[in-house]
């Protein structure tokens, strides 16, 4: 596992010699702007789903995050700050632990962005791997969380903003899951040259 300051850029040679050896390019957004715009109506999906699992393990209102009818005041703390950057590491976190023997990978890329943190693996891994190594974080803060927080009385208003704002920030994760969902067979193997990714056979 290599830890960085920047996503791992496209390797021209490597490029070739994948193609030469039956590696399909993945039909993908060329930036992550292009991404993120693309993966608008899937936030929007992703939102909703996690908002209707809270609110069916507890109350969900407006009044939590003062607004009201007759006022709104909206105040950020400092508090709420270092929970969205633990948010962010957590949410890394769940991709990397999936990721095939990450600790001993020195394909693995761990890194921070002005887009927000990412984890990136050159390594061949399974389409059925990768899928749960994509869909990891969403699943099990913006689905499975809420409901095990709500069982034990802890789902508090600053922990269901959270698991809210992990749903909206995976929209990319989902479209990425989409795009291998569509475009690669099963049992096929997936590795990425920099963030491109593609997949054989």
């Amino acid at each position: 596992m290599k830890i960085q300051s920047k996503m791992p850029e496209t390797n021209d040679r490597l490029h070739i010699t994948l193609m030469d050896s039956g590696w399909v390019p993945l039909k993908e957004p060329k930036n992550l702007v292009t991404a993120i715009f693309l993966s608008i109506p899937l936030m929007f999906i992703s939102t909703l789903l996690s908002l209707g699992i809270i609110n069916l393990f507890s109350s969900l209102s407006l009044e939590e995050y003062g607004i009201t009818d007759d006022s709104l005041s909206f105040t950020i703390h400092l508090g709420i700050l270092l929970w969205i950057v633990l948010l962010l590491m957590f949410h890394e976190i769940l991709h990397l632990v999936f990721v095939p023997n990450f600790l001993k990978s020195n394909k693995t890329f761990v890194g921070l962005t002005y887009f927000g943190g990412y984890v990136l693996s050159e390594e061949e891994i399974s389409k059925a791997r990768y899928l749960v190594i994509t869909l990891a974080p969403y699943v099990m803060i913006s689905i499975v969380l809420p409901i095990l927080l709500s069982m034990i009385d802890l789902l508090t208003p600053t922990l269901k903003f959270l698991i809210v704002l992990n749903a909206a920030a995976s929209s990319v994760d989902l479209l990425n899951v989409y795009l291998i969902t569509k475009q690669v067979p099963n049992k096929s193997m997936i590795r990425n040259n920099g963030t491109k990714t593609y997949w054989r056979n």
